[in-house]
C-alpha cells in the first residue's frame, strides 16, 4: 500500500539551494563595499567629502536598527498560515 503522503524534498532542495545562492552574493557585495570603503579610509589621496559621504551610506545602510515585526512583514508571516 502506498502511503498518502506528498514528498516535497526536490521542490524544498531547489528553493534552498536558490536562496542560499542569492544570499551567498548578496554577501559577497556587502563584503566587496566594506572592503572599498576601508581602502578608501586608509587612503591620503582620497577627499573629505568622499569619505564622509561613504561613513553616511553605511550608517544609514547597514548600521540602522529594523524592528522584528518589520521582518517578519516583509518575508510574509503574517500573510500565511503557519505550517508545522
Amino acid at each position: 500500500m502506498i502511503p498518502n503522503i506528498r514528498n516535497n524534498q526536490s521542490h524544498v532542495a531547489a528553493a534552498f539551494s536558490k536562496l542560499e545562492n542569492v544570499l551567498h552574493q548578496e554577501s559577497r557585495i556587502a563584503l566587496l563595499k566594506i572592503q572599498s570603503w576601508q581602502f578608501a579610509m586608509k587612503t591620503p589621496e582620497v577627499g573629505l567629502q568622499y569619505q564622509q559621504e561613504a561613513a553616511s551610506m553605511i550608517r544609514q545602510s547597514l548600521l540602522n536598527f529594523v524592528p522584528n515585526s518589520y521582518v517578519l512583514s516583509e518575508e510574509g508571516f503574517y500573510y500565511r498560515p503557519n505550517e508545522n
